[in-house]
């Protein structure tokens, strides 16, 4: 199988920080892999919330996990605080991707980079749902320019 490679892109209109805490650290004294999936999640929680929507409402509409890809680049340790950067990505019919990259914040060294897909479901129907024009717009413009909080 052939690695996973994710190149940083030029403008990230999103940055959070968090701290990795010591129930993020596995027996080899670093940021666990599965962990750093759960700092990436928060991350995209607050990612929507600043886009002005909820997970479970962008406007009617639920938020799923299609899919995620994971590169992982230098380690991560108790204590340090992580900078996850993120953008919208390849607007789909029924979602988008969001890609991250995140370093560690004093060094500014590069910990990780990937993409969450995000899926728009109908919860009633419990299906996939069709991606509204308000949010595809929404999207448009913060890849392209806002800046960062």
């Amino acid at each position: 199988m052939a690695r996973l490679k994710f190149d940083a892109l030029a403008h990230y209109p999103f940055c959070t920080e968090l701290q990795i805490y010591t129930s993020h650290i596995n027996h080899g004294n670093h940021l666990d892999n599965a962990q750093l999936l759960t700092l990436v999640s928060e991350a995209r929680l607050r990612f929507i919330r600043w886009l002005g929507y909820d997970e479970m409402d962008v406007l009617g509409l639920g938020t799923v996990v299609g899919d995620v890809g994971a590169q992982y680049l230098s380690e991560g340790f108790h204590g340090d605080v992580l900078q996850i950067e993120m953008a919208p990505a390849d607007l789909g019919r029924y979602g988008f991707d969001v890609v991250f990259r995140i370093r560690e914040k004093t060094s500014q060294r590069d910990v990780a980079r990937g993409k969450v897909g995000v899926v728009l479901v109908d919860k009633q129907a419990r299906k996939a749902a069709p991606m509204p024009d308000a949010v595809r717009e929404r999207l448009l413009a913060v890849a392209v320019g806002e800046a960062k909080q």
